[in-house]
């Protein structure tokens, strides 16, 4: 069984979760299998620290933190994989099932953060929320009731990171970026691309406004599958701060890149 060093990088991160019991029945799969670390999103009822679903996870719960956006609960992690049961959604990333997913978040839970994304009861996670992930997973249900319960989906999924602690011997050779960094290098080239004229920037009392935010997300997943080390994150942001600085100073050199 996982002890607390084990899972101690992973973070649970409920997002628009509506029912408190549901949130009390995931802290208590997070203290069965040695997870100590839940954030949450926007919960729907505030008073769902006191749920009584939590059973001997009081303090966990407690201890919750609470964020107002998803990059902000996920802005310290290298890894972010988002939960979904597919359906007949269009997904844009790659879904593996969880115990394929469950060896690669292993490897990557050794040496950094990993956020682990579960969404609201009713309407899983958002196409915003999903654009914010590397890949997806997905516990194999059978196809007429693919939909579980979230505590039990939480369970499920931890028990899977718990059961071969073995497989997080090979560590990464590099210090993979975080998800802050990502998020940095997804604003400065999409400021590139609309100074450049590749993406159009309207006005923002403009009813085409909206459209701009699957392009967002768009840019965003494909940030995301880079798979970038922090060293290269760091060069990649160098490099399209240069390129922004060329593109609106032309060739006056007054002006200078930000650090």
């Amino acid at each position: 069984m996982s002890t607390r060093s084990q899972l101690d990088h992973l973070r649970v991160v409920l997002v628009n979760t509506r029912n408190p019991l549901n949130i009390g029945a995931a802290a208590r799969a997070m203290s069965n299998f040695g997870c100590f670390h839940l954030r949450v999103v926007h919960p729907y009822e505030l008073a769902f620290r006191e749920a009584r679903s939590a059973v001997g996870a009081s303090p966990l719960l407690a201890s919750a933190e609470e964020f107002q956006s998803v990059d902000e609960a996920v802005a310290d992690c290298t890894l972010v994989v988002g939960t979904t049961s597919v359906g007949h959604r269009e997904l844009q990333h790659p879904v593996k099932r969880l115990e394929q997913a469950a060896r690669l978040i292993r490897k990557r839970h050794a040496t950094s953060r990993v956020a682990i994304l579960f969404g609201s009861e009713k309407r899983g996670l958002s196409n915003e929320d999903l654009s914010h992930c590397h890949w997806l997973l997905r516990i194999p249900t059978r196809e007429e009731h693919r939909s579980m319960n979230l505590g039990q989906a939480v369970a499920v999924c931890l028990y899977e990171l718990a059961r071969d602690p073995k497989a997080a011997a090979s560590l990464e050779k590099h210090t993979a970026a975080t998800a802050a960094d990502l998020e940095r290098i997804n604003s400065i080239l999409l400021d590139a691309l609309r100074a450049s004229g590749y993406v159009k920037s309207p006005a923002s009392n403009s009813p085409k406004r909206r459209s701009a935010a699957p392009t967002d997300e768009k840019i965003r997943r494909l940030v995301h599958r880079l798979n970038l080390s922090s060293t290269d994150a760091e060069l990649t942001l160098g490099i399209l701060r240069q390129i922004l600085w060329k593109s609106r100073s032309g060739n006056d050199p007054a002006v200078r890149p930000h650090d």
